[in-house]
């Protein structure tokens, strides 16, 4: 316990207790909000009139989003805050403005399915929750810019991210110029005649609503049908990177299915280039810029075309120098074409393994659908060796060599990666391999093995392929690619393709356009409505925010988690007087009947871009002033892309909010909204705080507050149970609240504790006993400064101070100064507490300024106790603006340091050196040496090894 026992409090009533920490702590909480300490200057008008402020170096601090959870916090959580808060106040002390704030990202399925379960709004549960957790950050001493928070669910910010959106919509993404630009020029050209509309007739002979299918095709933001990942469970599509490596929700644990619906999308695969590219020049940790290249996946290789009834299967192919190899296609079961290259009857000399047992080709194309419609894309990927499929009863023409080869569907094609269709090459691939054996396919060696197999594939077990090897079988009377290498293979069949209009080199991306629709109310509605004939129009930006109507049931309508036939109801199409209406768009036409969008936005919309509006939070006419943007977000020396100064969370979000962020600052950044091209310059994932889960026999996770550890193992309710490190959380009855810690020992000694577990970025176990010893180390600093039994301050003014006292304290300055900076708040602490128990040790009273200093020190970590000791000290202003101390470079350079004479390898002396001593003197010194003569015996020397200042080796002779 943090508290003394009664006799001991009677003899000190001023000790640094919890009780004392608490009065403390509240009170310093309350001046800051009334004071506006942590209010950040913008350079429109704050700073035009502060010729000093505006002269300091900016620093731009945000962590990510945070979403206000109904469970509240456990101490896991503010680690990140924490870290941020005392990299926040250390860069303020070194004098920059700091704009450090937090809002809440508040839309999203959490509080739907709270809804779902208990009858509660999702605004009314939400907001509840965010003034819970804002209760809890306040009370840790967190020093943000209140002025400039928000939270996504205010129409006030959703206003602009409807705004974007209609950005997006109206914009187009110029190949030649290599950015995104406004639809209307696009309109422009195809009105000219500038630019070709597809299919070849004029804009001028297309309907509206032909235009509207034209520029659909165009827009950053459209409407498609398209296979999508559907969860009756969840009553919503979910984007892929929502949908677990086992095929279910992220969120709930439902199963996805694929199916065919109507949803927004976002074009964000005309970036994947530039969002590949631009990561060479961020700050960030490589594993997380591997992911993002991992999951753009950018591969260079040729798209082939396969004849078939007169049009084209289109495949890309990393390998076409194996074009010749090619001996049958197989599609995605849920590609476009299937149907349409599907005949009513099965061809003459159809193989029997070939069909399924179904009498006719449609047959068997709708039960294949049927039972991959059923699996996750990694399942399907998933190397299992009984491969399935089935023909689809036609035949494609191989372009190289004129063979029919027979195109199948199987699930191990997706629709997700190159254009859904592959052509088989069995003798190169494995996958192909095994399908080829199992329906009995021909296998052409077209690669010559270089592991002594031959090249009769009838004796093979298992597919070939090498980068190393010789093409061989691959030519005909136009190219031949017979003993080239690969590269040039690849070179060669290339231009053969191009020459002869069956192909061309290309780069390929994993990267998918992003799904942007959800059938959920809680979200953004979409800023679009339809006219009669179905085409979408924006809603002009006099109509904005475009508020969330009242429904009478805003649940979605959830279905039998396994049935995948079911289509989503969403609650805002409940709402028909929100959802047909009668609109002048102001495009000249005047009032019309239109039908609302019903979707909601995605969770992810308001995240994409709550860094700008941290910026300039309250203006109502522009997104953001682009003044103000480019004083705290704009390029500079070493950020080539502007962004954020340092983004702090989760490593989890490496392939969402991540790259779904960088996207929309992109589309920002073209159409000259923003100076920035990059949200986030410098990004650190911190690691997770751990603790132990107790589970019983039944594998339930118990009370951890409840178990006993004896006899060497741990014990439940006279029940022996298991332990393991995981995660802390509710659900695990091991999470241990940030409230519990400050009520036993105070906000500050938490957050000393927090940051002293170990480095940031590496997970560490929560142990609660071991609390204390920060707590303990705050008493002996209030002791050294203060009398616990009069309250009186006890430094002495005098300017005079030992010589041992100024070596560790600007030791300490120069550590912990360092260590601030590079975020390594552990072995900062590990600095003070060593200044601190040198200080305790020393006799007499602390000089005021070695008291001052030390305070300073502090102040970052622990600001609360830091705040009180500086008024202590007779000053009137606050400790967070003051100057961080600056050691001196004399006090910091050891007066000696020990010097190791070894004798063949032996430690044989130790010698108290200056740390400049040359090599010259530091031999004779050594020498001359009364334990090294001795240990020399009269021997003679053969060589001296010195490196100065700390070793001398003697090889004796």
């Amino acid at each position: 316990m943090s508290e003394t026992n009664p006799a001991a409090a009677e003899a000190a009533p001023h000790r640094y207790t919890a009780a004392l920490a608490a009065e403390i702590e509240a009170r310093w909480q309350d001046f800051w909000d009334a004071d506006g300490t942590y209010a950040a200057p913008n350079p429109k008008g704050d700073l035009a009139g502060d010729a000093e402020l505006a002269a300091r170096p900016k620093k731009f601090i945000m962590d990510m989003f945070p979403y206000p959870s109904g469970a509240g916090l456990h101490v896991g959580h503010p680690l990140g805050y924490i870290a941020t808060d005392v990299f926040a106040r250390f860069q303020r002390m070194t004098g920059h403005n700091v704009l450090h704030t937090l809002g809440f990202d508040a839309f999203g399925l959490p509080a739907e399915q709270y809804a779902v379960q208990t009858g509660t709004h999702p605004r009314a549960s939400t907001e509840s929750n965010m003034e819970n957790m804002k209760s809890q950050l306040r009370r840790l001493g967190l020093g943000h810019d209140k002025r400039r928070s928000f939270a996504t669910i205010d129409p006030d910010y959703y206003k602009w991210t409807q705004w974007i959106f209609l950005q997006i919509f109206n914009s187009w993404y110029d190949d030649e110029a290599e950015r995104a630009r406004p639809i209307s020029e696009l309109i422009e050209r195809f009105e000219s005649g500038e630019r070709g509309v597809p299919g070849g007739r004029s804009w001028s002979e297309l309907t509206e609503a032909e235009r509207a299918d034209v520029l659909g095709g165009y827009r950053l933001a459209y409407a498609s049908d398209a296979p999508v990942n559907w969860c009756p469970g969840l009553g919503t599509v979910l984007a892929n990177e929502e949908v677990t490596a086992d095929g279910r929700s992220e969120r709930g644990n439902f199963p996805v299915f694929k199916a065919k619906l109507r949803q927004w999308n976002m074009r964000i695969t005309a970036y994947a280039d530039r969002l590949l590219d631009d990561l060479d020049a961020l700050d960030w940790p490589e594993a997380i810029k591997l992911q993002q290249r991992n999951w753009i996946g950018r591969s260079e290789g040729a798209r082939v075309d396969f004849p078939i009834d007169g049009e084209d299967i289109t495949v890309f192919t990393t390998r076409p120098d194996t074009l010749f190899g090619a001996t049958y296609m197989v599609l995605a079961p849920e590609h476009p074409l299937v149907e349409k290259f599907t005949p009513g009857t099965w061809p003459e000399g159809t193989h029997d393994v070939w069909t399924g047992g179904h009498a006719t080709p449609a047959e068997a194309v709708a039960a294949y659908r049927a039972q991959a419609a059923s699996k996750s894309d990694v399942e399907r990927q998933a190397e299992a060796k009984d491969k399935t499929g089935v023909f689809i009863g036609s035949y494609a023409t191989n372009p190289v060599n004129g063979e029919r080869v027979p195109v199948f569907i199987a699930d191990y094609v997706l629709m997700g990666y190159g254009t859904g269709a592959i052509m088989a090459v069995p003798a190169g691939d494995q996958r192909d391999f095994e399908f080829a054996r199992a329906f009995e396919l021909p296998i052409r060696c077209i690669v010559e093995p270089t592991d002594g197999r031959g090249t009769d594939t009838a004796t093979w077990e298992n597919a070939f392929s090498s980068y190393d090897a010789k093409i061989i079988g691959s030519s005909n009377d136009q190219v031949s690619l017979d003993g080239l290498g690969v590269a040039e293979a690849k070179t060669r069949i290339i231009d053969w393709l191009e020459r002869g209009g069956h192909g061309e080199g290309t780069v390929n991306f994993r990267l998918r356009d992003w799904l942007f629709s959800r059938q959920r109310y809680w979200g953004e509605p979409f800023p679009i409505v339809y006219d009669e004939d179905g085409t979408a129009h924006a809603l002009p930006e006099s109509m904005l925010p475009l508020e969330l109507p009242e429904v009478e049931d805003y649940s979605p309508r959830t279905f039998d988690p396994d049935d995948a036939d079911t289509q989503p109801e969403t609650p805002l199409s409940r709402n028909e007087d929100w959802v047909n209406v009668t609109l002048d768009l102001g495009d000249g036409r005047g009032p019309r009947r239109y039908r609302r969008e019903t979707n909601t936005m995605p969770n992810w919309a308001g995240s994409c871009w709550y860094e700008l509006r941290y910026l300039d939070p309250h203006n109502g006419g522009k997104l953001v002033d682009p003044e103000i943007e480019r004083y705290w977000m704009g390029p500079r020396e070493g950020m080539p892309h502007g962004g954020v100064d340092l983004y702090v969370g989760g490593a989890e979000h490496a392939v969402l909010h991540l790259l779904y962020a960088r996207f929309w600052s992109k589309v920002l950044f073209d159409l000259g909204h923003v100076s920035s091209a990059e949200p986030f310059h410098k990004l650190f994932n911190q690691g997770m705080i751990q603790a132990y889960v107790y589970r019983d026999s039944r594998g339930i996770a118990v009370p951890a507050a409840e178990v006993e550890e004896r006899d060497g193992g741990y014990w439940y309710q006279g029940e022996k149970v298991s332990r393991l490190l995981g995660k802390m959380g509710k659900s695990l009855k091991n999470a241990v609240t940030p409230d519990e810690i400050c009520a036993e020992y105070g906000a500050d000694t938490l957050r000393l504790y927090e940051m002293a577990m170990g480095p940031l970025d590496v997970s560490r176990p929560w142990d609660t006993r071991a609390v204390v010893g920060q707590f303990r180390l705050l008493q002996r600093l209030w002791r050294n400064i203060v009398d616990e039994a009069t309250g009186e301050v006890t430094v002495v003014d005098t300017e005079e101070v030992d010589e041992d006292t100024l070596r560790a304290l600007h030791k300490a300055i120069d550590g912990v100064r360092g260590d601030l900076e590079g975020m390594r708040f552990n072995t900062a602490i590990a600095k003070v507490t060593e200044l601190n128990n040198h200080l305790t040790k020393r006799a007499g009273a602390l000089p005021r300024p070695v008291a001052e200093a030390l305070v300073l020190l502090v102040a970052p970590l622990a600001p609360h106790i830091a705040e009180e000791l500086w008024r202590k000290l007779g000053h009137t202003d606050s400790v967070v603006h003051r100057d961080f101390p600056v050691a001196d470079p004399a006090y910091v350079v050891d007066e000696t340091v020990t010097c190791v004479v070894q004798i063949k390898g032996k430690v044989k002396a130790r010698l108290e050196v200056s740390p400049g001593i040359s090599e010259d003197e530091l031999e004779k010194t050594a020498l001359a040496d009364e334990k090294v003569v001795t240990a020399l015996d009269g021997a003679g020397i053969r060589k001296v090894i010195v490196r100065a200042p700390k070793l001398v080796n003697i090889v004796p002779a």
